[in-house]
């Protein structure tokens, strides 16, 4: 809350949080094509961004729907295949 009350320090935090937030949304783009927790990446820097600019908090919410019925697919994919197995 200090951080609203002087213009300067909440320019500057806000600049500060954009720029590792963009930096973490970045680095998880990145590990979507390279080996590493992609989504998670997204998600956090999303989180981090979020905590200033309302557009972020939008996203994450989108994001964290997209987390969730990637995992519910997975674990339906995997249940599948395991009766598959079953009946083989």
């Amino acid at each position: 809350m200090h951080m609203r009350s002087h213009p300067a320090l909440h320019l500057t935090w806000r600049v500060t949080i954009g720029v590792v937030g963009t930096l973490v949304v970045v680095a998880g783009l990145v590990m979507c094509v390279t080996p590493g927790p992609g989504i998670g990446g997204i998600i956090l820097g999303l989180a981090i961004l979020s905590t200033e600019f309302a557009w972020a908090h939008g996203l994450l919410r989108r994001a964290q729907r997209y987390a969730h019925m990637a995992r519910v697919r997975a674990e339906v994919a995997i249940k599948t295949r395991r009766m598959r197995r079953r009946r083989s």
